[in-house]
């Protein structure tokens, strides 16, 4: 197996250390709060925020565990568990979404009075807490999918809490009591929009689809243009994690060459698939003349 190194960005995991901290101040806060002013939409976003220690936790534990070297026995090490974490994550944020749901529509039906200036005061600290902790993960969000995953929960947080603020002064300054119950819905339905959006993105990895900006097609043109190349066929396209790109093939070459000359051979296409494709961890198995099926895909 051929592996090409790029720089990649390191994500660390201190920065989840001070976002579980920092959710687990606001939690307990919330939930004092929204008993005390009788507040759904507050006790909601706790329960939100609560999810989220919960999945900021795994995604730390994954965090480390992807970082532990291979062996014998786990030849690919733990570099997957992120994609695991970065599922469970997705999958917690529509479930919560739909008890949010379920509790609205329950406080549409037996509407309760609020105390709106504690709301309003408790969904400014959940504004500036979730707000801090997306700052601190922003970066690492770009480059990781775990990392992605908990900071898709902190920002919701943060919109979450920005609509009980708008709730909480709707209902001091008008008496709309309903708002409360509507804000909640409104966080339910963007909750489960992210939440679908990233176990769509987990889901395909962790099956070992073909990624998306990969054309097969247009690889094997570009690979077939290659001197002494006869039929790149047997692919198989996959992300490991987020930073590696593995791809293995079977290369018919168009002569019965040596394997010092397939080794040139072998880094030309080692530079078009990096160049074109991103595809860092390569392993091509050589032919000439074999009696196999040729086709881009066999189903095995």
């Amino acid at each position: 197996m051929s592996h090409v190194h790029i720089h990649k960005h390191e994500v660390k995991g201190q920065n989840l250390v001070y976002s579980i901290l920092l959710n687990l101040l606001i939690t307990i806060a919330q939930v004092v709060g929204g008993i005390v002013s009788g507040s759904l939409a507050l006790i909601s976003d706790a329960l939100h925020n609560f999810s989220d220690v919960l999945s900021l936790g795994f995604s730390l534990i994954a965090h480390k565990l992807s970082r532990r070297k291979a062996s014998i026995d786990h030849t690919f090490g733990y570099k997957r568990a992120e994609l695991i974490a970065a599922f469970i994550n997705a999958m917690t944020l529509v479930i919560v979404a739909v008890l949010l749901i379920y509790g609205a529509i329950e406080r549409f039906v037996n509407p309760k009075p609020i105390e709106s200036n504690l709301v309003i005061w408790l969904a400014i600290l959940g504004i500036a807490v979730n707000g801090f902790s997306v700052l601190l993960l922003k970066k690492d969000a770009a480059h990781n999918i775990n990392m992605k995953s908990a900071y898709l929960h902190l920002l919701t947080d943060m919109l979450a809490s920005v609509a009980v603020l708008v709730g909480g002064l709707l209902m001091k300054f008008f008496g709309w009591f309903w708002v409360d119950s509507v804000m909640t819905i409104l966080i339910a339905i963007y909750l489960i929009i992210v939440g679908v959006d990233l176990l769509k993105t987990s889901t395909k990895m962790l099956m070992l689809f073909t990624p998306e900006h990969i054309d097969i097609k247009e690889m094997v043109r570009e690979v077939h243009k290659i001197p002494g190349v006869n039929k790149l066929h047997h692919i198989h396209v996959w992300h490991l994690n987020d930073e590696e790109l593995h791809l293995e093939a079977h290369l018919d070459c168009s002569e019965d060459i040596k394997m010092s000359e397939f080794n040139d051979l072998l880094h030309q296409v080692e530079l078009v698939l990096f160049e074109k494709f991103h595809i860092n961890h390569i392993n091509i198995q050589p032919e000439f003349k074999k009696q196999d099926p040729k086709d881009f895909i066999v189903q095995d």
